[in-house]
């Protein structure tokens, strides 16, 4: 599958490659991730002006209107250059649980600062125990009044430590496993009884463990209708598996192409490497494994453009494959280059700890692997 692009589409293609190739590259990246904060308050205000937060947002909402091909695009060349800043955690994830289920005040009260760079969040799913089950919670939001009293833990909130709000999965009724009694909340991340242990990932990012001890929230912070975040939460992981394989691809083209760079000129035993015939099969195998992942993004966000109903059975065959074939083309460019491929001056294993991270997000490929035969 090959997308054709409308002239709107490619002109935000072509002006966020310009944007990244000017003032984002490799060592620029280095120097972002290493800073106490971690990300670049100046590159997201570049992002917001050039529209980029705004880009998948419906015109009803105030944005674009770009939708998931939008995000698609943006991903995809984020990926290419290692951008560490939380677009996908605050656009992808919490702007989009919010335009699809946010009140109408809510959407006009949170996503212009959203689109504007003015505010940045996190999405808070994930427990200690609850491995990638979206129903397996054991946070609770008890009402009281009018407030409701979260307690619990979340752990590995990615962006968490960057956030001024979160999104927050808590059970308001039923088992720790039950599919019905999941609610979403927004929490200041201020909130006193809300503590933050904060870590650096594998990638260079940050994420944080998160408790809850008696947190109060308004009952008007309900995300959504109460006992039905699972259903929203499931349709958000749709999104985010095709932002996710977008940034994979982006990734997986720059270490094809390094790699075939690098064959190229480095010499051993008096001749390149790329002379040598075993190695020109690999090189050819990783091009098959970029350009078969590519192909089932691009017909994945597609499908969730689309609203297809098959879109969640389709996201997790894809996140499968796309994981298998990032992990792939990553081992392949580390080996090829030897030694180096794995230090930190070399973009090489960058990439690699990215594609290694995006794996795990959402789902591993051997947990889609499994729920899409459990779907077929």
């Amino acid at each position: 599958m090959d997308i054709q692009f409308t002239e709107e589409q490619e002109l935000l293609r072509s002006s966020i490659q310009r944007l990244l190739r000017d003032q984002y590259d490799f060592d620029t990246r280095r120097k972002i991730v290493a800073t106490e904060d971690g990300w670049s308050r100046k590159h997201w205000s570049a992002f917001a002006e050039l529209g980029l937060l705004a880009a998948p947002f419906s015109e009803a909402s105030g944005g674009l209107g770009g939708g998931p091909l939008a995000t698609m695009i943006v991903m995809q060349e984020f990926g290419r250059h290692l951008v560490v800043e939380p677009y996908f955690e605050t656009v992808v994830l919490a702007g989009g649980l919010i335009e699809s289920q946010g009140t109408d005040a809510q959407r006009e009260a949170l996503l212009p600062p959203i689109m504007a760079g003015e505010a940045i969040w996190a999405l808070a799913w994930t427990e200690g125990k609850s491995r990638y089950d979206l129903n397996n919670v054991s946070t609770t939001a008890k009402r009281s009044g009018d407030n409701y009293i979260l307690n619990g833990a979340k752990a590995a909130v990615i962006g968490a430590p960057w956030a001024d709000k979160l999104i927050v999965s808590a059970r308001t009724s039923g088992g720790p496993r039950d599919r019905v009694g999941v609610s979403l909340f927004i929490v200041d991340r201020q909130s006193a009884g809300l503590h933050l242990q904060s870590f650096k990932t594998i990638d260079g990012r940050r994420a944080a463990e998160i408790t809850f001890k008696d947190v109060s929230i308004p009952a008007i912070s309900l995300l959504g209708k109460e006992g039905e975040g699972v259903v929203a939460l499931e349709a958000c992981r749709d999104r985010a598996i095709a932002a996710l394989c977008a940034e994979a691809t982006g990734a997986m083209d720059v270490l094809n192409a390094s790699t075939l760079e690098y064959t190229k000129t480095r010499k051993q035993f008096g001749v390149t490497l790329g002379t040598f015939q075993v190695l020109q099969h690999r090189m050819v195998d990783m091009f098959i494994a970029l350009q078969e992942a590519t192909s089932l993004m691009q017909h994945l966000n597609l499908t969730v453009a689309e609203g297809d109903p098959q879109a969640s059975k389709l996201a997790s065959g894809t996140k499968s494959k796309v994981g298998e074939a990032a992990r792939f083309v990553g081992e392949q460019a580390i080996q090829l280059h030897g030694g180096m491929g794995m230090s930190d001056e070399l973009n090489v294993g960058h990439y690699f700890k990215r594609i290694a991270a995006i794996n795990i997000q959402f789902g591993d490929p051997t947990y889609h692997l499994l729920r899409y035969a459990r779907a077929a």
